[in-house]
C-alpha cells in the first residue's frame, strides 16, 4: 500500500513538472517511466554482476560496457544535478557519442517488452534541478517490494483523470476490479485486453491471482505461464504500450505479450481463438472507414461503430468456452440499427450472454458522463443463453459528479456477490436492482438489452386534499396574512 509520505513526494515532483512547463500527465508519467526503467536496468545488471562474482565468471551481454559505467543508476544519482543533466542531453559526455537517454533506447532485449517500444521516446525533462529531484525521488523507493511499486505506479496513472484528453485510457480502478473478480481468473487462463491503455486489466487480473492463490507461484510450470503467455495486450498507441509494459513489470509480469497494431485492422487478422478470457474497455463513439476495418469483422457485423466492431473482435479471439466481460456505450443495449441488432441477437441467441450490468453515467467524470454498461458472456457459437442477469447499479462507492468524492452507498460488493449465486435470483422481482430475465422475452423485444425494457417501477400513490379544501387553506394563510399587516401598520403608526 502507498504511504502518505510516498503519495507527498510524488505530489511534490509532480508540481515541479508543472512549475517547470509541463502539464500534461502523460508526458509526466512517460518522463517518470524511462527514469523507472534506467533503475531496473542498472539493478537487474548488478544482481547479474553479484552472482558471476560469486562463481568467478563474466556477465554475458551485459547492458552497460565499461565505456558507459557513468550511464547507470547507481553512478549518476551521485552526481551533482547539472553533471547529471548533461549526461542526459550532452552526447559528448560519451564517446561514442549516446547519452544516457539514448543508450537506453538501444539497449534492446536487455530491456525487456518495455524496450521493444521505446522507438520514439524522447527526454523531457528541461531543467538539471527537476532530474535530480525526480531521480532522487525514484531512488528512495523499495524497488523490491511489488506492492509498493505497484501502488505508486498506479496513483501515477490515476493522475491520467485530471487531463480530459487522456481520460479514454483510464478505466476507474474500482470498476476493473469489480470484473476481475466476477470473471475469477483461473490458473490456466490466458487474458488478452484487445485496447489494453495502460494495461489496468492486465495488471488486475494479476493482483488478483496473487491474492486469491499465492500458492500457484510455487509451481514452475505456473511461474513462466504467468510471467510469459498469460497477458496479452494489444494497443496501437507506443506511448501507451510502454506506460502499459511498465505498469505490468512493476506488478511482477516480466514478460508480457504487448502487440503494438490497431486491433480492428488487417494487421490483426491472425488473432483467432487464441484467449480464454477477454477484459476490456475499447474505444466509445469511434467511426472507422470499411476499407480500415478487417474483413471478417464486417461478416459478423457491418458497420463502422469502433464498440460493434470490438465486441465482434472479441467474439473472434476468444477460444471456444472463453468468456469476456467488456464495458460497452449503453447505445449498444438499444440502438435500433440493423447493425446494433444483429450483434444483440448473436450474443443471445448464437453465444451465452451471462449478464448485463448498467452503470450510471458518472462513473467516467470528470472527463465523460457517458452511460455505460458491462456485458459478460461466453463464447459457444451454439446458444446457451437461457436466462440473462440484470443489474442497475446506482452508486459506486463515489459521487457522481466532477468530484468523485469517496460516499458510503456502493453497489459492487452486492454485484459480485449475487452475479456468483445468480441462479438463485430467479425469485426477485422486476422492482429489485438485480433480476433474471427469459431469453424468449429478450428476442420479443427485438433484443433490446437495455434494463429499462424490463424493469418494473413502484410509483407511490400521494393522496392530496381535496380542490375545495387547498382553497380553504389558502383562503385561511391570506386572512392570516392581511391580520399581520394591519398589526404591523399600527407598530409603525
Amino acid at each position: 500500500m502507498i504511504t502518505g509520505e510516498l503519495k507527498s513526494q510524488v505530489d511534490t515532483v509532480w508540481n515541479a513538472f508543472a512549475t517547470g512547463g509541463i502539464s500534461d500527465p502523460l508526458t509526466v508519467i512517460q518522463q517518470f517511466t524511462f527514469l523507472l526503467f534506467l533503475r531496473r536496468l542498472d539493478e537487474a545488471q548488478l544482481l547479474e554482476e553479484k552472482k558471476m562474482n560469486l562463481i568467478g565468471g563474466k556477465v554475458s551481454n551485459p547492458t552497460y560496457q565499461p565505456q558507459h559505467a557513468s550511464f547507470r543508476w547507481h553512478s549518476f544519482k551521485h552526481n551533482d544535478p547539472e553533471t547529471m543533466f548533461d549526461l542526459f542531453t550532452q552526447p559528448q559526455a560519451s564517446a561514442d557519442g549516446f547519452t544516457v537517454f539514448t543508450h537506453m533506447i538501444q539497449v534492446g532485449k536487455a530491456g525487456g517488452v518495455f524496450a521493444k517500444y521505446m522507438k520514439g521516446a524522447t527526454f523531457m525533462i528541461p531543467t538539471p534541478r527537476l532530474l535530480d529531484q525526480v531521480v532522487q525521488m525514484i531512488d528512495s523507493i523499495q524497488m523490491d517490494d511489488r506492492d509498493t511499486k505497484g501502488d505508486l505506479y498506479e496513483y501515477l496513472l490515476s493522475k491520467i483523470a485530471t487531463a480530459g484528453r487522456n481520460g479514454q485510457f483510464r478505466t476507474p480502478r474500482h470498476i476493473i476490479q469489480m470484473m476481475v473478480e466476477m470473471m475469477e481468473p483461473t490458473q490456466e487462463d490466458t487474458i488478452c485486453d484487445p485496447a489494453c491503455g495502460t494495461s489496468g486489466f492486465l495488471v488486475a487480473a494479476g493482483e488478483y491471482v496473487h491474492d486469491h492463490f499465492p500458492e500457484w507461484f510455487h509451481q514452475e510450470a505456473f511461474r513462466k505461464h504467468y510471467n510469459t503467455d498469460m497477458f496479452t495486450g494489444i494497443e496501437f498507441d507506443s506511448n501507451m504500450l510502454r506506460i502499459g509494459a511498465m505498469n505490468l513489470q512493476l506488478h511482477g509480469i516480466e514478460h508480457p505479450q504487448l502487440i503494438g497494431r490497431d486491433s480492428l485492422s488487417e494487421a490483426n487478422a491472425d488473432m483467432r481463438e487464441q484467449f480464454s478470457l477477454i477484459l476490456a474497455n475499447p474505444p466509445f463513439k469511434g467511426s472507422l472507414d470499411y476499407d480500415g476495418v478487417e474483413a471478417s469483422l464486417l461478416k459478423t457485423v457491418k458497420t463502422k461503430k469502433t464498440e460493434l466492431l470490438f465486441l465482434a473482435l472479441m467474439l473472434r479471439m476468444l477460444k471456444m468456452g472463453g468468456r469476456c466481460a467488456v464495458i460497452i456505450p449503453d447505445g449498444v443495449l438499444f440502438g435500433s440499427s440493423n447493425a446494433h441488432k444483429k450483434l444483440r441477437e448473436e450474443l443471445v441467441a448464437g453465444q451465452k450472454l451471462e449478464a448485463v450490468i448498467s452503470m450510471p453515467s458518472g462513473v467516467f467524470k470528470p472527463y465523460a458522463g457517458v452511460s455505460t454498461a458491462i456485458l459478460i458472456f461466453t463464447k459457444t457459437n451454439n446458444g446457451g443463453t437461457d436466462k440473462v442477469w440484470f443489474y442497475d447499479m446506482q452508486a459506486d462507492g463515489y459521487s457522481l459528479d466532477d468530484k468523485r468524492a469517496p460516499i458510503a452507498e456502493n453497489n459492487i460488493p452486492d454485484i459480485i456477490q449475487r452475479f456468483k449465486a445468480r441462479d438463485a435470483e430467479h425469485e426477485r422481482a422486476r422492482t429489485e436492482p438485480s433480476f433474471l430475465v427469459p431469453m424468449d422475452e429478450i428476442k420479443a423485444n427485438d433484443w433490446d438489452l437495455s434494463i429499462n425494457r424490463y424493469k418494473e417501477i413502484v410509483y407511490e400513490e400521494i393522496e392530496y386534499d381535496a380542490p375545495a379544501d387547498i382553497i380553504k387553506q389558502i383562503e385561511q394563510l391570506d386572512g392570516e396574512r392581511v391580520e399581520a399587516l394591519k398589526v404591523l401598520k399600527e407598530l409603525l403608526a
